[in-house]
């Protein structure tokens, strides 16, 4: 798979994906990560990607015409989407991250400053927000997305059955988890987690999950055939 980064902090992403599952799952060349800054497809001798709003007001807006050569100079691979990241975008969920997985190349157009020419909207397939706030710049975004689909793909992670129950994966939260000591400072693991037996064990792991998240998540029961409510469980 083929991420194509449109960013003018290129540098930003130099940490994160060369440590942990990351940076071992972009060398053994799961996926590719390209970056491309739009300074290289301006035409002044300054490379300014952005100007003045028309009808004033503050900051800076990116220009159209950097951004747009610069995705078309892009190869294509398909299936691929073109991605702006911005908070006036879709909220981003694990269903993105596994919907992504089908395809063959992402790219991702990280605004920054005050924000981008509307006319940029013409050239992609769709908008994502991380939440209901704003951040300097798409780059943090972009990591998102790249870290959320690679860890989805064949080889990132060792045990791919650990991504089956995780948080989100079936619109419940995860289950609490446990590991020795078996009591820290007056608070022990719940004993049916020490019994062996396997079948009650993954029935109090649904019961915690589906408490979790209606305690937590509320929002998410009612979606996919889960009840509006659920009952309550004992946590020990």
């Amino acid at each position: 798979m083929r991420f194509d980064v449109i960013t003018l902090f290129p540098e930003f992403f130099t940490s994160p994906l060369s440590q942990g599952l990351m940076g071992k799952a972009l060398a053994k060349e799961i996926a590719t990560v390209i970056y491309t800054n739009p300074r290289n497809f301006t035409m002044d001798k300054h490379q300014r990607v952005d100007d003045e709003p028309y009808g004033g007001g503050v900051g800076m807006v990116l220009k159209p015409e950097p951004i747009f050569s610069a995705v078309e100079s892009l190869p294509q691979l398909k299936p691929r989407e073109i991605i702006l990241l911005t908070p006036q975008g879709e909220r981003l969920t694990q269903a993105h991250f596994h919907t992504w997985t089908n395809y063959q190349q992402l790219v991702l157009i990280c605004g920054a400053y005050e924000g981008f020419d509307e006319r940029i909207r013409y050239l992609v397939d769709r908008e994502i927000s991380l939440g209901d706030f704003v951040l300097t710049s798409g780059e943090i975004p972009a990591l998102t997305i790249i870290n959320g689909v690679l860890r989805l793909l064949p080889g990132t992670v060792g045990k791919a059955a650990s991504l089956i129950s995780e948080s989100f994966s079936e619109l419940l939260l995860e289950y609490p988890q446990y590991t020795r000591p078996p009591e820290f400072r007056g608070w022990p693991v719940p004993e049916i987690l020490r019994s062996g037996n396997h079948q009650a064990i993954a029935e109090w792991r649904t019961a915690q999950q589906q408490q979790r998240t209606q305690e937590r998540r509320p929002d998410l029961l009612g979606m996919e055939g889960l009840p509006a409510r659920l009952p309550q469980f004992p946590v020990g």
